[in-house]
């Protein structure tokens, strides 16, 4: 099926990204995320699904970019396992669930980029839906244009005559005698303009619009539902592929779309429509044709064969002009609306800042008092320690650096009986001189012994950076009285 459809058209080596990984939210995800979506539709006042091929797989027809998608599947040589014939794929579940929500007041329009047919099958009504690639199950007449169902698939695709003559008839009685064509779209053919006006149309009224089962790499076709999006509706994404306009959603479901349909349709109590073959409109015609061509010759030619019209009346595209209109100027109201709400909330946002800001002013000055008597101490200490610290430094670099010694344990064992001369800093900081020693003494005496003078200052820094970390963790409970004596040391 989608097999024949994909070896019909004409060759097109930029299918977009193929076999991307499939992502799947966890269970307590999805029914939250299918909370908020019905919680969505029941605020919307319009709100226009977009479909691809990702809804009918259940169905049987595989789709074109999954890991086992056609055109993934023929970049490697290969075919899909399961191909059903059009004729012979149903409505699945997530079908008749927007028929549903239709029926419901929950969903005002389909854009679809399928051409399988089965939105037409599942009973959505043609006002109700654009095709905007085409349909395997409706021929178009070149002549005066009108849109007739057919009993089966077509077997051409890219707009191709099959040589059967249109049935439809003019104002006159007579009949058109115009020639049917497919209306499949190849990779070249522009997009149906009544079709493509009403989808655009509708994203731009929609304040919800939710993608279903594509990945939205199609343009112009992926890029409509941005339109509902510019104008401050919602933007709901349902794949289990990343898609090109994730970074615009408000929420996307990685999950299959059966299964949030059906959840979505619970939540609002929304009984789910089953397929009946007595209302496809295919279905109805091949019966027609099958009661046509059993009649005898005699029979038949008083027999008048009524074909079920496809067409879109051009006043629906008129009167949603208006319509759009109307609904493009209160949808500005809301946006104004909307802008000042935020702007609202920003002025209390703002607000809040400051009171925290003088309440963290009230609360320092509070501490500060209590804390006073312990700030003299602390720069009392930091006066002894800056100049325990000035002690300290000739003394380790005059035996460890000018005289060569080594970093071994009897060398830092000298350094450490110093403690007597320097009680503060050695008592304290045994583990910071251990550190100094063992870190860059023996470096810098091999560089005294090759002639480099320039070590004493760089060891005398680093130990300076050791001693400063050490002081302002171990005995400065007020970091910024010790935080002073260091730039000045520094």
């Amino acid at each position: 099926m989608s097999c024949s459809y994909a070896e019909g058209l004409s060759k097109y080596e930029n299918k977009g990204k193929l076999g991307l990984p499939e992502k799947f939210d966890s269970v307590e995800e999805i029914k939250a995320k299918a909370k908020v979506l019905a919680q969505w539709l029941k605020e919307s006042k319009h709100s226009v699904f977009h479909t691809g091929a990702g809804i009918s797989t259940s169905a049987g027809i595989p789709d074109f970019r999954g890991p086992k998608g056609v055109w993934t599947l023929e970049k490697q040589g290969l075919k899909p396992d399961i191909n059903i014939s059009w004729d012979d794929a149903r409505p699945t579940l997530t079908h008749m669930s927007l028929v549903s929500l239709e029926r419901h007041g929950y969903l005002q329009y389909v854009v679809t980029q399928n051409i399988d047919g089965l939105h037409l099958r599942s009973g959505l009504q043609r006002q109700k839906l654009a095709e905007l690639h085409g349909d395997m199950f409706v021929d178009k007449c070149n002549f005066c244009h009108r849109q007739f169902v057919r009993g089966s698939a077509a077997t051409t695709v890219g707009q191709k005559s099959e040589g059967k003559t249109c049935p439809g008839r003019r104002a006159n009685g007579r009949k058109c005698r115009g020639r049917l064509h497919d209306n499949i779209l190849d990779w070249e053919d522009g997009l149906p303009d009544a079709d493509l006006d009403l989808a655009i149309s509708h994203a731009c009224a929609a304040d919800l619009s939710i993608c279903l089962g594509t990945t939205l790499q199609i343009v112009p076709s992926g890029n409509i539902p941005l339109d509902t999006k510019k104008r401050g509706g919602r933007l709901v994404i349902c794949n289990l592929q990343p898609t090109k306009q994730d970074r615009h959603a408000d929420m996307i479901i990685n999950t299959y779309v059966d299964e949030v349909m059906k959840q979505v349709l619970e939540l609002l109590c929304v009984p789910l429509l089953q397929y009946n073959p007595e209302d496809d409109p295919m279905m109805l015609t091949q019966l027609m044709i099958k009661n046509l061509t059993s009649e005898s010759e005699n029979e038949a030619k008083h027999q008048t064969f009524e074909p079920i019209e496809w067409t879109i009346p051009e006043e629906w595209i008129k009167d949603k002009d208006l319509a759009q209109k109307v609904k493009e100027k209160n949808l500005i109201k809301t946006s104004i609306k909307r802008q000042k709400k935020n702007e609202e909330n920003t002025k209390c946002d703002n607000k809040m800042d400051e009171n925290n800001k003088k309440q963290k002013v009230n609360e320092k000055c509070t501490s500060e008092g209590k804390i006073e008597k312990q700030v003299v101490d602390d720069k009392m200490l930091n006066n002894e320690v800056k100049d325990e610290i000035k002690n300290v430094l000739p003394l380790m670099t005059e035996k460890h650096i000018i005289s060569g010694a080594e970093c071994n344990n009897e060398g830092r064992d000298e350094l450490l009986d110093t403690k007597n001369e320097v009680p503060l800093i050695t008592k304290k900081y045994e583990s910071t001189l251990e550190k100094g020693c063992d870190s860059k003494i023996k470096d810098d005496a091999e560089n005294v012994q090759n002639g480099n003078t320039d070590c004493d200052y760089k060891y005398s820094t680093n130990v300076l950076d050791l001693l400063k970390k050490e002081v302002e963790s171990r005995i400065l409970p007020v970091k910024s009285s010790g935080q002073e004596t260091f730039n000045e040391l520094g």
